[in-house]
């Protein structure tokens, strides 16, 4: 059996991929309805409504357990992992984006003054409360139709 066929006949690795390709296409969905326009940028970005993170590390944790319980240490460990990405999707993420927009506008204050030009600070790279919260529903109810 090859490694790809092995990840697609496990249904803890399905539950995450399934997981987070729903999350990321409805990004993408509802970005391109929002702004009546398709950017590729909205493929592999970060940020937005439902975060991916949240759901790929939801599905796993709700896999793991059903597949090898909650007493194990495998669960612990993926439980452990998906509280901290959880917490750094909406935490420190977010508040990393929050300072680009600052950034950005310092940099155009300069601009607009002095004539310098300088690339901007990607803004959208967290996630807020909701956009987690609902990652995590996506991941949920994807672990338990997978398995």
């Amino acid at each position: 059996m090859s490694v790809l066929s092995a990840w697609f006949t496990n249904r803890v690795f399905l539950a995450w991929f399934i997981a987070c390709l729903i999350a990321q296409c409805t990004k993408i969905l509802l970005g391109t309805v929002r702004q009546r326009r398709f950017d590729f940028q909205w493929i592999l970005g970060t940020g937005g409504m439902p975060s991916t993170h949240a759901a790929g590390v939801t599905a796993l944790s709700v896999s793991v357990a059903t597949h090898v319980g909650v007493d194990s240490a495998l669960f612990a460990a993926t439980l452990v992992f998906t509280v901290i990405t959880l917490f750094d999707a909406q935490g420190v993420r977010r508040w990393s984006g929050r300072q680009a927009q600052i950034l950005n506008k310092m940099l155009e204050d300069i601009y607009f003054k002095r004539r310098i030009q300088e690339e901007r600070l990607k803004e959208f790279l967290g996630h807020t409360p909701t956009e987690v919260f609902a990652g995590m529903g996506v991941g949920l109810v994807t672990a338990m139709v997978v398995g």
